[in-house]
C-alpha cells in the first residue's frame, strides 16, 4: 500500500504535512523543462510526493522519471517553500499543507516523453518565452528562480 493511500486510511480528509519534491531541468541551450500536468492541464515543474523510506533527491529523481522519461543526475538544491499559500484541498476533499524541496539539474539520460498517465506534454522553453498558462503554484517559484538569475554575476 503506498504511503499516502495508508496515512489517508488514517486520518481522513484531515489536512497533513507532504513533502514535495520535483526539480529545474535545463536542456544545454538552457531552457527549462515544464510538463503539462493531466490534472489542470497547466505547465509546471516535474515533480510529486514523497514515499516513505526516499530522500527528497531520490523524490526529485523518481517523479522526473515518472513524468519525463528523462533520469537525473547532479541536483543542487534551489529552494525550500511552505506555508499557509502552499496548503491546497484537492478536489476529492483531502487537504494537504505542502513543503516544496526544489533542486536545479543540467545533466540528464534518456529521452523526452511527450505523453503518459501524468503529462499531457513536456517540452523546453526558454526562460524568456515561458508558456502563459503556468500551474499557479509554481509560477511564483519559477520567477524566484528567474529574479535570482538577473541579480547573480
Amino acid at each position: 500500500m503506498d504511503y499516502i493511500r495508508h496515512l489517508r486510511s488514517l486520518v481522513g480528509k484531515e489536512k497533513v504535512i507532504m513533502v514535495v519534491a520535483g526539480a529545474f531541468v535545463f536542456d544545454q541551450e538552457n531552457r527549462l523543462l515544464l510538463q503539462k500536468r493531466m490534472d489542470n492541464e497547466k505547465w509546471g515543474l516535474p515533480g510529486g510526493f514523497m514515499e516513505l523510506g526516499e530522500t527528497v533527491q531520490d523524490t526529485a529523481r523518481r517523479e522526473v522519471f515518472e513524468e519525463t522519461g528523462l533520469r537525473l543526475g547532479k541536483l543542487d538544491l534551489f529552494g525550500v517553500y511552505s506555508g499557509a499559500e502552499y496548503d491546497k484541498t484537492f478536489s476529492n476533499g483531502d487537504q494537504v499543507s505542502m513543503v516544496l524541496i526544489l533542486f536545479t539539474c543540467n545533466e540528464y539520460e534518456g529521452d523526452l516523453v511527450n505523453y503518459n498517465s501524468e503529462s499531457l506534454g513536456n517540452s523546453f522553453f526558454s526562460l524568456d518565452r515561458l508558456p502563459k498558462n503556468l500551474f499557479s503554484e509554481h509560477e511564483g517559484i519559477i520567477l524566484d528562480y528567474v529574479s535570482q538569475k538577473k541579480t547573480q554575476p
